[in-house]
């Protein structure tokens, strides 16, 4: 029997290119692996398409012919009850072709796709997926409550305010006096966006009631932080599940700003590698106490969200006095992160290969569980009384 490896990716997100290009390292990377590879895109406009001509790189360089040459598709259940990939058939006699779906790599990121809404698909189809289930992807993906998260369990964060755009509305002068308690610089971000999108330091008011109106064209809510200055990020990817968490060699990012921009990750030489491309010290060059200070907590946060599979965690390192703070978690992070493994003594394509295994042993294990209570609730007493509720109204 077949093993159908659906890898989905694309979605209408600010990184729809970041993820296509992690889905065609994917893809590549399981070339020789047993799985029948079946890509699923989503589109900008929220379409789902699959076929071979979406295995080519090239072919993204224009999007709008993808919807000429690409098969619409849609997730569904076979006369067995099996998720199948429904695969829509021109021709007015033609019958839609059905793929049995074995699991989902998930490759997505940003919004829809790495916020638990697609996670939310596959829960309904009873599909296994790679990645974090619905909880840890969406407080994944909320920068507000991951550090909330964090700060009730004694992780350090940043000082901080958040907002969203009617609070900013209403009364701009009054978060601007909170803003500025921080005392300048202070960073502004999308709460629920990546890749450094909308991202930006400011040292001033103008520039940042500027950085603000910036970053509501991608997002309604708003954080803003104190900057930490001297400046080093780390970074450090965990693979398993939340009993089970195993920390990678950590990495320090090398970037042409003060902060890692969109541009340092993705807009480099060669772009098809994208997150592998950008500049980094691997193991990072900081002490073995911070590096196991990092792991560690690294380790308890993907365990806090309850994640699994695989995330990346950033931290924020004040140098000189070692002092980390906990910046973000990337449930799906860019090109999974591969080149940490790497360094850890696993290969690309065996990273993809646990990341399946994991979720195909938490599929089975949730369907092992009790999934339904029996009760006579809708048997004829019940009902008789839940229409006598009805007449004391």
């Amino acid at each position: 029997m077949e093993k159908n490896l659906v890898v989905a990716f694309g979605g209408a997100s600010p990184e729809h290119e970041v993820s296509v290009l992690t889905a065609m390292q994917a893809i590549s990377a399981l070339e020789n692996t047993p799985y029948q590879i079946i890509p699923l895109y989503i589109a900008k406009n929220g379409m789902w398409f699959t076929g071979d001509y979406l295995l080519d790189l090239k072919h993204y360089e224009d999007l709008g012919k993808i919807t000429d040459n690409a098969t619409p598709c849609h997730i569904t259940h076979n006369e067995l009850g099996q998720a199948v990939l429904e695969k829509k058939k021109s021709g007015i006699f033609s019958k839609n072709e059905h793929t049995v779906i074995y699991a989902v790599l998930t490759a997505f990121h940003g919004s829809a796709g790495e916020n638990g809404s697609f996670q939310g698909v596959c829960e309904t189809y009873n599909i296994p997926y790679t990645g974090s289930g619905v909880m840890g992807s969406s407080v994944g993906m909320d920068k507000v409550t991951a550090k909330a998260l964090c700060r009730s369990a004694g992780i350090p964060v940043v000082d901080g305010i958040d907002f969203f755009e009617n609070e900013w509305v209403d009364d701009q002068a009054g978060i601007l006096d909170k803003i500025e308690k921080l005392s300048y610089p202070v960073i502004i971000k999308p709460v629920h966006l990546g890749s450094s999108i909308g991202v930006e330091v400011v040292k001033d008011r103008d520039a940042l009631i500027e950085a603000v109106e910036t970053a509501f064209r991608y997002d309604d809510h708003i954080l803003v932080e104190k900057a930490i200055s001297p400046l080093t990020e780390i970074n450090c990817s965990v693979v398993g599940t939340p009993q089970s968490p195993k920390a990678s060699v950590c990495e320090r990012p090398m970037g042409t700003e003060e902060l890692l921009s969109f541009k340092d990750k993705y807009m480099r030489d060669d772009a098809s590698k994208g997150m592998a491309s950008a500049d980094r010290v691997i193991p990072a060059d900081i002490s073995e106490s911070l590096t196991t200070s990092i792991q560690e907590t690294s380790a308890e946060v993907f365990k806090l969200f309850n994640c699994s599979g695989l995330a990346r965690l950033d931290f924020l390192v004040e140098s000189g006095t070692e002092t980390y703070f906990f910046n973000e978690i990337n449930t799906i992070p860019g090109s999974f992160s591969f080149y940490l493994w790497k360094e850890s003594g696993i290969s690309f394509d065996k990273l993809l290969l646990e990341l399946i295994d994991i979720a195909v042993s938490t599929h089975q294990k949730k369907n092992g569980r009790i999934l339904t209570y029996e009760t006579n609730l809708l048997s004829q007493k019940a009902v008789k009384g839940i229409k006598g509720l009805k007449g004391n109204k």
